[in-house]
């Protein structure tokens, strides 16, 4: 049986006081810190716990097993994936573990998930606890849909963000395609302030991690016919090809088509994609084909590149990667949260994606308490589209239409 570090043995006591006297608690723990294991000693201390639910994403389903096998609780636990929840058999849970809560955390509309969860919480009246890293990774007003199914949440008397958002946000209003609408976007500290009783926060420096992330950037010289097709884009806002067409009629899918092409692939208006440039994937592996690494890549054809550039080198999945010397390639979104890649000696993206919380998140992937160093390569193609997008999120903040429009 694994033994909790003194922190999280810590953070484990001070959890189960804050339930027992409120029902829930939200876990703030920076990526790699152990909030998983910590979740599940949780549950397993609290009174009456016979039957735990975890909800996650599908990519971390296997660690979290690993560390209930670990901790062995005296529980039934369940993990299930977001997507999955309609799947759910039909048990009475005790406790609710959320992994990955920000997920939950769009507004002004509550999302599917939110929603789904919210019924689970109402259904089952369980000890709740919600897990991040990043709780408001890009506004405090993400906050409200996380936590407004839980009975003892502080917005309780606010039946709606709209009501919320009367007390918790500064609403401003923006011109888009010539009307105005509100925008949520500047949510105050006092959301921050009144969830604060409920929540414990910790971070890597917290835990004494001192690890030291360097990031290099890596130019590539595309084919000249990436670079004559995106000129042509930019210029016509189409390419018409003898079966398909390549349609950027707006500054958005502008934005959206180039990001792609520069990178190599392309998305059809038939719905179609492929590969017209396989540069970064041959770059990827000329320079890294020696080494176990993570490989983030943002749109599919990039992970078909991939997959016909390194064949049998390279696998999708988790375990394989643990247990092999192949390398892994994970999309961006789905591969940011939830997962270790602590046995990878580098990670290598692709492509970069618009999100702060991607870039912050997804960087962080082999961090742990041990080690000293991470070493991070971005592939970007010269005079293309991704170092503009990285000085942005750099700065967490997302990569907009707003930036794309400044940088010509």
């Amino acid at each position: 049986m694994i033994q909790l570090r003194d922190y999280q043995e810590s953070i484990a006591c001070k959890a189960v006081d804050i339930i027992k006297q409120r029902g829930w608690c939200y876990l703030a723990m920076e990526v790699r810190t152990g909030k998983t294991l910590t979740s599940l000693s949780i549950a397993d201390r609290l009174d009456k716990v016979d039957h735990v639910l975890f909800i996650t994403k599908k990519k971390a389903i296997s660690s979290i097993t690993e560390d209930s096998e670990k901790l062995c609780p005296s529980y039934s636990l369940f993990i299930i994936n977001y997507e999955s929840l309609h799947k759910l058999p039909n048990v009475k849970w005790d406790c609710i573990i959320v992994d990955e809560a920000h997920s939950l955390g769009a507004y002004p509309k509550p999302s599917g998930r939110a929603k789904a969860v919210k019924q689970l919480i109402q259904k089952n009246d369980p000890y709740t606890i919600l897990m991040s890293g990043t709780p408001t990774p890009e506004s405090y007003s993400q906050m409200y849909h996380q936590v407004y199914g839980i009975p003892g949440n502080p917005f309780r008397r606010h039946g709606k963000f709209y009501e919320f958002a009367r007390d918790y946000v500064k609403v401003k209003q923006r011109k888009i395609n010539g009307n105005w609408h509100n925008n949520y976007d500047e949510g105050l500290e006092s959301i921050l302030v009144d969830c604060k009783p409920y929540m414990i926060s910790f971070s890597q420096k917290d835990a004494g991690f001192k690890v030291d992330t360097q990031e290099n950037v890596l130019y590539v010289d595309m084919s000249e016919q990436t670079y004559k097709l995106c000129k042509q884009l930019k210029a016509d806002k189409v390419i018409e090809g003898r079966e398909e067409v390549v349609l950027a009629d707006t500054e958005v899918k502008l934005m959206q088509k180039l990001h792609q092409m520069f990178s190599g692939t392309v998305k059809f208006e038939s719905g179609k994609s492929m590969v017209f440039d396989y540069t970064k994937a041959e770059f990827i592996h000329d320079n890294f084909s020696d080494k176990k690494i993570g490989i983030f890549y943002k749109f599919k054809e990039e992970l078909n590149a991939l997959k016909k550039v390194y064949g049998d080198g390279l696998t999708t999945e988790l375990d394989e990667f643990n247990n092999s010397n192949k390398s892994i390639a994970l999309q961006i979104v789905s591969g940011r949260e939830g997962i270790s890649l602590r046995k990878a000696v580098a990670i290598v993206y692709y492509n970069i994606d618009f999100s702060a919380t991607s870039y912050w998140q997804s960087r962080d992937r082999m961090t742990t308490k041990d080690r000293l160093k991470n070493d991070v390569y971005w592939v970007f193609a010269r005079d293309g589209i991704e170092k503009d997008i990285y000085n942005v999120v750099l700065k967490k903040k997302n990569y907009t239409v707003n930036h794309f429009r400044n940088n010509g």
